[in-house]
């Protein structure tokens, strides 16, 4: 069979959330099944290590889709003239985002419906977007995929899905995610955190994230335990560009956090492993890999309560309120202050890691893929 893929976030600079999922995903399905031919959409040129094997065909579409407006030009008219000179059988979307205009049968991931809960955290062309074409997308799909059964449920009554159309897979993480020995943690505090302990935040730097309450959260906890030296180190190439986010950070204990911008993989991997603990706290998120590579490197965890954040950390968090700061800096302390809880933390964490996986999601999603063929 001709299987069609949208590959526009493979890129080789700067692997976020959606490149990931489609990397992790798609490489291990393309190998797995040379009895099929697969190709790849790109929207600009592509590196050829995500040429995976023998059986992909890379294809170039225009324009960059990286704006609404190119959104709709791209999978309207490039992807829908794509699919049927290239005699395709099916056309899966890693990224939720569809044609409308083929009967070609298709099959997407949408991860979340942030945008319909909370559009204020978009632009307004953004948002007017999403919320005008994904419920056309779930509509036209022959079978959707998500990442946790919060997403398949916020699908559900959103959307008004049948339930029969939807599969959650979870997601997995990187290998890359491990412990590592005290010596190695001693080099990454003294290279990102002065040598001090530090609590971790890791994630794209949309405003669901919640730094700004994090941030908050940690001058309380500072104000309130001067004598704690944990920093806070800072994970994220938006807010790198963007000075402090528009956050006002109390000038007392400026020098305790620090922001790095994106960093590799690999070095990331050490960032999340040498930490006293991952401070994750968004007020929205459809699964939350982070959570993931902290369980896999045996860091403890602060979790927010809301959306999916406790069906992927289960026992390996302690949660709080996002949207309550006071409760943030109390959990801080609780944890920081305790390190039987920390230790037991990490332990529940590297046991409940081992029931996630990108070959099992890979497996998962081939599934609903084979199934729909």
């Amino acid at each position: 069979m001709r299987i069609a893929i949208n590959t526009r976030f493979l890129l080789s600079h700067k692997m976020e959330g959606f490149g990931w999922y489609t990397y992790e995903v798609v490489r291990r399905m393309v190998k797995n099944h040379p009895e099929h031919d697969f190709f790849f959409f790109f929207d600009r040129p592509f590196d050829e290590k995500f040429i995976f094997s023998e059986n992909v065909t890379p294809i170039v579409l225009n324009p960059q889709a990286r704006h609404p407006f190119l959104f709709y030009i791209w999978f309207e008219k490039s992807v829908t003239k794509a699919l049927k000179k290239y005699d395709i059988d099916l056309f899966f979307s890693p990224d939720g985002y569809l044609s409308l205009k083929t009967d070609v049968p298709q099959i997407n991931t949408i991860h979340d419906l942030n945008f319909e809960h909370n559009p204020e955290d978009l632009t307004w062309i953004s948002q007017k977007y999403y919320r005008r074409f994904f419920p056309k997308f779930a509509k036209k799909a022959v079978h959707i995929l998500t990442v946790s059964e919060f997403s398949k449920n916020d699908i559900i009554q959103t959307y008004g899905v049948d339930s029969s159309k939807i599969t959650s897979v979870w997601n997995g993480a990187s290998d890359a995610f491990q412990p590592i020995k005290e010596d190695k943690k001693n080099d990454v505090r003294d290279k990102y955190a002065d040598g001090k302990e530090y609590f971790l935040f890791v994630g794209a730097l949309s405003p669901r994230k919640n730094l700004k309450r994090l941030i908050h959260a940690f001058e309380l906890f500072k104000q309130r335990h001067s004598e704690d030296e944990t920093q806070l180190v800072i994970v994220g190439e938006e807010l790198w560009r963007k000075a402090n986010h528009g956050i006002e950070i109390d000038e007392t204990i400026k020098y305790q956090i620090h922001f790095t911008g994106h960093i590799p993989l690999e070095q990331l991997a050490n960032v999340m492993a040498s930490a006293k603990l991952f401070t994750y706290v968004p007020y929205f998120e459809g699964f939350g890999i982070p959570l993931v590579e902290a369980m896999k490197c045996g860091t403890p965890i602060l979790s927010g309560d809301q959306t999916s954040l406790p069906e992927v950390a289960g026992d390996a968090a302690i949660y709080c309120d996002p949207f309550n700061v006071e409760e943030i800096a109390q959990k801080m302390a609780e944890l920081s202050l305790n390190p039987t809880l920390l230790n037991q933390l990490s332990e529940n964490g590297l046991k409940r890691s081992k029931e996630f996986s990108w070959d099992t999601s890979a497996e998962k999603v081939w599934k609903v893929i084979s199934n729909a063929l």
